[in-house]
């Protein structure tokens, strides 16, 4: 089964982490959860805790074959890190699965992967996306190139959950 890298940090929207991450594990996947500091606890939004399997100094893209980026305010955190940023750009590089909700996407558009793209993602990133070069769909989910699979809010989840399995 797949290997999937979480990058999570405090912040996050707890179920557009929690009801994917477990229906990925449902179905036989790894979720490893990575953040600066292993061993550390980040809180979403919501007060669910969660603990960090690996710091982003400890792990290569090469060890995974997806990538997984909940929504809330932690990508937006993320994105001012380069390494968390040149993570994300090596999967999108690379063609790997990449799997975003909500302001996930945030750090794609930090990480200038999303050009030509089709996107979609919570409504207050729209204009960032599309300035990101990004074709925005308004949509529950949106798979492209067989690659990124983008939804736009918790309401989305269980399409975003259908498609990710899918390229799992």
């Amino acid at each position: 089964m797949s290997k999937i890298a979480a990058l999570v940090t405090d912040l996050f929207e707890d179920v557009e982490f929690t009801e994917p991450a477990k229906a990925y594990q449902d179905a036989g996947h790894q979720v490893t959860v990575i953040e600066e500091k292993k061993g550390k606890t980040v809180s979403g939004k919501h007060g669910y805790k969660l603990s960090v399997d690996a710091g982003i100094d400890e792990v290569k893209p090469e060890d995974f074959d997806a990538l997984f980026i909940p929504g809330g305010f932690s990508p937006d955190l993320l994105r001012a890190d380069d390494r968390f940023v040149a993570f994300a750009k090596k999967f999108m590089d690379d063609k790997k699965p990449v799997f975003t909700i909500c302001h996930g996407p945030q750090l794609l558009i930090t990480a200038e992967t999303l050009k030509d793209r089709d996107v979609t993602g919570y409504k207050s990133i729209q204009v960032d996306l599309k300035n990101a070069g990004a074709n925005f769909h308004d949509k529950e989910v949106v798979v492209c190139q067989n690659q990124l699979v983008t939804s736009r809010t918790p309401d989305d989840i269980p399409a975003f959950i259908r498609e990710s399995l899918k390229l799992l």
